[in-house]
């Protein structure tokens, strides 16, 4: 049996997160496989000490729009192939998705967009939703075991965000995209937190302009998703709110395999 840890960490700029000591805190913690959303940064922008962290190969995948978006994977293990992107320009061009086949399974790094912006970012988040989930069931008819974890910029129920009845109206708490989450499970997906820990209060992210961190006043918005055929690999599910750096903290999984 080989057991592995699995972080997912939408870090809110790569760059930023560096000077608030992102290295000692991946050195200390030194998981097989870190997966970071929103790196805001191409490669070629980054110091030497990113790009070369003792023990770990790391993969990028940026937007063409500077400072924007942008995934990244650091991994112990090479994994057996990785691709950035579904294959679909007008989503690839914004370097939101990481693919990575490690054998005993398929990991997707993957930051899905925000439609608070306006109501054409709205359509556009929900039709990221459906390629997204076209493509992850074409793995899955195939016998892959999927892991898929990311900021998924929405809160599924009630149970999930602080205040639901003020957010009912707003991106990321819309019936629609909830509505699509359930969609997701339906379609023999779990959510892996939920199978450990049934509490609320256990939140993601948390608004920076109202210190809402400080209060606990937040939103559970980053996920770790897997395929029925994985759950039994899944031993654990867990949530990192003491790790500071950014306005969401780091989410985890263990596995045994």
């Amino acid at each position: 049996m080989s057991k592995i840890r699995i972080i997912s960490w939408n870090v809110n700029g790569i760059r930023a997160v560096h000077k608030k000591g992102f290295l000692d805190w991946l050195n200390e913690e030194r998981p097989d496989i870190l997966c970071i959303q929103e790196t805001k940064a191409n490669r070629d922008q980054l110091p030497p000490e990113l790009l070369e962290v003792d023990g770990y190969h790391n993969y990028f995948a940026s937007a063409q729009k500077k400072g924007y978006s942008g995934v990244a994977l650091y991994t112990k293990k090479e994994p057996v192939d990785i691709k950035c992107g579904f294959g679909i320009d007008k989503f690839d061009t914004e370097g939101r998705v990481q693919i990575a086949d490690y054998g005993d399974f398929v990991l997707f790094n993957i930051y899905f967009p925000n439609g608070k912006a306006s109501d054409e970012r709205l359509e556009y988040k929900m039709e990221f939703y459906d390629a997204f989930l076209e493509y992850a069931n074409t793995l899955k008819s195939k016998g892959k075991k999927l892991i898929i974890c990311g900021d998924v910029n929405t809160a599924h129920k009630e149970i999930d965000l602080a205040r639901p009845k003020e957010n009912e109206n707003i991106s990321g708490f819309l019936p629609e995209e909830r509505a699509w989450i359930d969609k997701l499970l339906n379609k023999g997906y779990v959510d892996t937190l939920r199978m450990y820990n049934s509490e609320p209060e256990n939140y993601t992210w948390w608004s920076m302009r109202t210190k809402a961190r400080e209060r606990n006043v937040g939103w559970r918005i980053d996920y770790f998703f897997a395929s029925e055929n994985v759950k039994d690999n899944i031993k654990d599910a867990f949530i990192m709110p003491e790790v500071m750096g950014s306005d969401h903290c780091p989410i985890g999984i263990d596995l045994e395999f």
